[in-house]
């Protein structure tokens, strides 16, 4: 447990200073909210008379709204039903936006992070994952578009004729195994489905402005040009609440603190990377129950 929470205690200590030394400013915002955004996927634990974060990201888009620009957070999220080898109901998510950026400007924090973060923890961008070498060097980070991936691996572009049940299986089954284990990869633009509060593409309406970041079959990070116009945003949390009674889930109430705030935001850039996962690889563990040493559920 000693090494575990040392490890622990380095990496946050080092995702702190990157940031700080790049003028951002660390928040803290509630972990008890009386609504999350509704996502047709994710679902909240109960707390009281709300439930518990699943992100803090509505929160901190409200302080991108009120002015700040350049804001992190470190910290607990909950969501139920997360067990396995790389998931748990309870763990440590980092965000961080950016007022009059986007999802370009958020991976090339992303390159930066991971790159120092490695020579922090492992003493170079080079190193081994349970006897498989990896690199988190800028160079040699991959990008491959949704459709890209999803043509090559899967044959069918989920941009053109979106089907979210066949879109997961894919995913799971022939598009994630497919990826190069060794070094970072990116996909990006999302089916516009898929990304309840990301811009669209201005150009191709089609996707939105998403990727995601893999390392050995791994998904780390989701990170997006946010969306901005709250008429817009509402018709997708509504639509997500349709798609969860579908499923037979309790639709969310919308969070019209958050709706109201957004007029005032900037075009901005977010991300949400698992502090959790990053950690597995970085202490070399093959799961989360080596990095969790309170692990229950």
């Amino acid at each position: 447990m000693r090494r575990v929470l040392e490890r622990r205690a380095q990496l946050n200590d080092a995702i702190r200073r990157f940031f700080r030394d790049r003028g951002f400013l660390e928040v803290d915002t509630p972990v008890v909210l009386p609504a999350n955004a509704p996502e047709a996927n994710i679902d909240a634990i109960p707390a009281g008379s709300g439930w518990l974060r699943t992100s803090p990201e509505l929160a901190m888009k409200r302080l991108l709204a009120a002015g700040f620009e350049k804001i992190f957070q470190l910290g607990p999220v909950a969501r139920a039903g997360e067990h396995g080898r790389w998931h748990h109901p309870e763990f440590s998510l980092l965000e961080w936006y950016r007022s009059g950026a986007g999802y370009l400007e958020i991976l090339a924090d992303a390159k930066a992070l991971l790159s120092f973060l490695a020579g922090e923890l492992r003493g170079a961008t080079d190193f081994t994952w349970q006897g498989r070498p990896v690199s988190f060097a800028q160079e040699l980070w991959e990008r491959q578009s949704v459709s890209q991936a999803f043509i090559q691996h899967a044959g069918w572009d989920p941009a053109l004729k979106f089907d979210p049940d066949r879109f997961d299986l894919d995913l799971v089954t022939r598009v994630e195994p497919a990826l190069p284990p060794g070094h970072p990869v990116v996909l990006i633009d999302y089916p516009a489905p898929l990304a309840a509060l990301a811009r669209r593409k201005p150009d191709d309406p089609l996707r939105a402005e998403r990727w995601e970041l893999y390392l050995g079959g791994v998904e780390l990070a989701n990170a997006y040009s946010e969306l901005n116009g709250p008429a817009e945003q509402r018709a997708r949390f509504e639509e997500a609440n349709t798609c969860r009674h579908r499923r037979g889930a309790e639709p969310y109430p919308l969070d019209e603190t958050f709706l109201a705030a957004l007029a005032q935001m900037p075009p901005s850039g977010g991300i949400a990377l698992g502090v959790d996962r990053l950690l597995m690889i970085l202490a070399d563990a093959d799961s989360l129950d080596a990095v969790l040493p309170f692990r229950h559920g």
